[in-house]
């Protein structure tokens, strides 16, 4: 186990390597329709034409808002980063939210049913696997709040990924993690101040990988709250008077942390 508090961006580029290209490359996106269950979801494909041959994938899970600009934005910047990326829609129809009680509804159907989370992600992870673009590469899977937790519960059930990393993400699980299972290095970057992953949850959650054997990082990131990653968070307190905020400097130093740990991974 590795817990790291933040730390400055410069000595993540001096152990790993610059996490940033200079000059990236132009970006395509696209609609991606694929089904599980006989559900249509809708996802989006980003790669970088220019880049020839095949790349490592990505898999990125949405916040409970559902499929949303925030995680195709995600998307294009791991394009951009030089890596197939495929944001997922969790919910069908790529339907999004508009009231956290609707979001919560969407996103409590999937996680008490972990049948349908783990076929939905793998839904996801055939479409990207089987694609020309990623013949062959390894793939990880990123998260964000609800997405992260559902990362999580894709490296306990011991999916075939690199790594995953959680955004924020719930940590609390009715699955644990078993010795030998897990395949996947775990990366999770927590807000300090969020109140929706306490102490004890933390604790739990420390405890359920080490006593599983697995490699983890913990990266904690004093004063920032819950949804730190997304810009549209400050906006989403105020009007629903929710505990989140957008937190600039763990937004960046978290992506570049990201970032580096693939370019390491994959």
């Amino acid at each position: 186990m590795r817990h790291i508090a933040a730390l400055p961006v410069l000595a993540l580029f001096l152990f790993f390597g610059t996490a940033i290209a200079a000059d990236p490359p132009d970006v395509q996106g696209e609609r991606v329709v694929y089904a599980h269950d006989g559900v249509e979801l809708s996802g989006y494909l980003a790669y970088a034409p220019s880049l020839e041959g095949p790349r490592p994938g990505v898999i990125i899970v949405h916040e409970w808002w559902g499929h949303d600009e925030h995680v195709r934005r995600r998307a294009d910047m791991l394009a951009e980063a030089g890596y197939i990326a495929l944001a997922v829609d969790m919910y069908g129809g790529g339907k999004l939210a508009e009231h956290p009680s609707e979001a919560r509804e969407f996103a409590t159907l999937v996680r008490t049913n972990r049948d349908l989370m783990l076929g939905r992600f793998e839904a996801a992870e055939t479409l990207l696997r089987d694609h020309e673009l990623t013949a062959g590469q390894p793939l990880a899977a990123i998260g964000y709040c609800f997405g992260g937790s559902v990362v999580l519960e894709a490296a306990r059930a011991g999916k075939d990924l690199a790594m995953v990393a959680s955004f924020h993400g719930a940590l609390n699980t009715g699955h644990p993690a078993q010795p030998d299972t897990v395949k996947a290095d775990i990366l999770v970057f927590n807000g300090a101040e969020d109140p929706l992953v306490p102490a004890e949850q933390i604790a739990a959650f420390r405890e359920e990988m080490n006593s599983a054997g697995v490699l983890y990082t913990f990266v904690d990131f004093a004063g920032a709250t819950h949804s730190f990653t997304n810009p549209g968070a400050d906006a989403i307190a105020e009007q629903f008077g929710m505990p989140v905020g957008y937190d600039e400097r763990a937004d960046r130093d978290s992506w570049n942390w990201l970032i580096a740990y693939l370019n390491d991974r994959l």
